[in-house]
């Protein structure tokens, strides 16, 4: 399979990375062989991909801009489509409607949703509508300020978005009809949480998201048309008292896994499923082998977990036990500076 890694690059946001970098990896061995290095680009920081794996979307970290490359799926490589302006500043996530003619970008920086229209040969196209975030700022003065939405979630059917508001303290909720979101009210998160990014159980009516400053998962099923929180668990290791915020959450294809990231503890947090509620309970704590796991990703066939260690530049790779979930490291790193997006096509 190929593997796509983007990262930060600026001064202004720490960067070590040089852009994107594609990578083939070896199915039997896990091994890593460069492949492509695009460059010229400012803070490749999350990427969304197509179901056909013949598209992927980059948002640029602590600018105003959404890239639209095509992948040759026999070689793995990227062609630059276009770039387009994501009417707002710090995009930090996107995601595709079901019909995969609209992109729905998160504007961490100016607390706003843009969509933008999506051309048949991929190209993006100026942004069509762009939504407001409107509440009360949480408690934490430096962190919320303002609202901050950091992920943009479609439910599994593609009726709903989910848009957690780290500055706001709650998750926004809309619908999605005919390329337009139309809001539908929100969720509230605990004073002080800092809603980040969410995961849907790919069967039960459940969604989970993870509250960054205050280290926690909150755990949300429906009642029965309204999102009501289930249960609310930490992802602190028993005894740990320093500083910590959790990154990126997902669900095992299974649905009877859940990660989290720490940063500060540099781990990842695994928690068991409960079949029936979708309830969590605490399975242990691997660490990274690297600092800041910003994000990581678990391959397409479930076997592998990849940690990107944005703070020590690596990224670091698990094997996933099929019947317990757990993490053991394989002893693989791959150097690469200040990763933040990992993504994974298959070749055709």
């Amino acid at each position: 399979m190929f593997a796509y890694v983007g990262g930060y690059t600026t001064p202004d946001r720490g960067g070590r990375g040089n852009g994107i970098n594609v990578f083939r990896v070896d199915p039997a061995s896990g091994g890593w062989t460069h492949i492509q290095h695009v460059g010229a680009l400012e803070n490749p920081s999350l990427f969304t991909l197509t179901r056909d794996g013949s598209r992927l979307y980059s948002v640029h970290g602590a600018r105003t801009q959404v890239s639209a490359f095509a992948i040759d799926r026999r070689t793995g490589t990227l062609s630059l489509l276009n770039q387009v302006e994501c009417g707002g500043v710090n995009p930090v996530d996107s995601a595709l409607d079901p019909t995969e003619r609209f992109l729905v970008v998160a504007n961490y920086g100016t607390g706003s949703v843009a969509v933008l229209p999506v051309a048949a040969d991929g190209r993006l196209e100026p942004a069509c509508q762009l939504v407001a975030l409107e509440g009360t700022p949480g408690p934490d003065a430096k962190e919320q300020a303002s609202s901050h939405p950091h992920a943009v979630v479609f439910d599994p059917a593609g009726q709903f978005v989910v848009v957690p508001d780290k500055g706001l303290d709650r998750s926004f909720l809309f619908r999605f009809e005919s390329g337009r979101l139309a809001p539908a009210g929100f969720i509230p998160s605990a004073a002080g949480a800092g809603p980040r990014h969410a995961a849907f159980h790919p069967s039960l009516p459940v969604l989970y998201v993870n509250n960054e400053l205050d280290s926690t998962v909150s755990v949300f099923g429906r009642d029965p048309a309204a999102l009501v929180v289930r249960q609310v668990i930490t992802t602190r290791i028993a005894g740990y008292s320093g500083p910590n915020t959790t990154a990126e959450i997902a669900v095992s294809s299974c649905g009877r896994f859940v990660y989290v990231s720490n940063r500060g503890q540099d781990s990842i947090v695994q928690f068991l499923v409960s079949p029936g509620s979708g309830l969590l309970t605490d399975a242990g704590h691997v660490p990274t082998g690297g600092m800041e796991p910003r994000f990581f990703a678990i391959g397409p066939d479930g076997r592998r977990l990849y940690a990107a260690n944005q703070g020590s530049d690596s990224i670091t790779v698990f094997h996933i036990d099929a019947a317990a979930g757990s993490l053991t490291p394989i002893g693989l790193r791959v150097e690469v500076g200040s990763p933040s997006a990992i993504s994974f096509v298959t070749p055709s």
